[in-house]
């Protein structure tokens, strides 16, 4: 069983939609019994909130099935239950390195770091666009499912 997490700054934008398309890739290539896929927050602004309107109505627009989420915030002590740590921009990397304290079986990662054009994930919460934060999502899914 591959244990991933993913990780954003309020875990009701971007790390909820990875955590909803790598559930869709996954379902899709009948290999959901080989994962177990979650995602939390760098910090504690949105705990409890449900994910973001603007990232429900892109999913549902792409066919993505949206399921029930809370906004959380990672725990150190959660470092051991996961395989793979991504996060999507450099903030999420430092505010990881303040919860967890290091990275020693180098499971951290950033999300676009899998794919060919390594960067990071913009936060449709300042952009607006959550269609550009959809491709880049999507692609890092794919690439780190493939990887995997």
């Amino acid at each position: 069983m591959t244990r991933i997490l993913f990780i954003c700054h309020g875990n009701i934008c971007r790390s909820t939609m990875a955590q909803f398309v790598m559930e869709d890739l996954v379902r899709r290539a009948g290999r959901e019994d080989e994962f177990v896929i979650d995602s939390a927050a760098t910090s504690s602004e949105e705990l409890g909130n449900p994910p973001h309107h603007g990232t429900v109505a892109k999913l549902r627009a792409e066919g993505v099935p949206v399921g029930r989420h809370r906004a959380r915030r990672m725990r150190r002590e959660e470092y051991d239950s996961w395989d793979h740590i991504v996060y999507m921009d450099a903030e999420n990397a430092r505010g990881l390195g303040r919860i967890l304290g290091g990275d020693p079986d180098g499971k951290v990662s950033r999300l676009l770091d899998w794919t060919a054009r390594p960067r990071d994930v913009a936060d449709p919460w300042y952009t607006g666009d959550f269609d550009a934060t959809y491709r880049d999502v999507r692609a890092g899914c794919e690439a780190l499912l493939a990887a995997l």
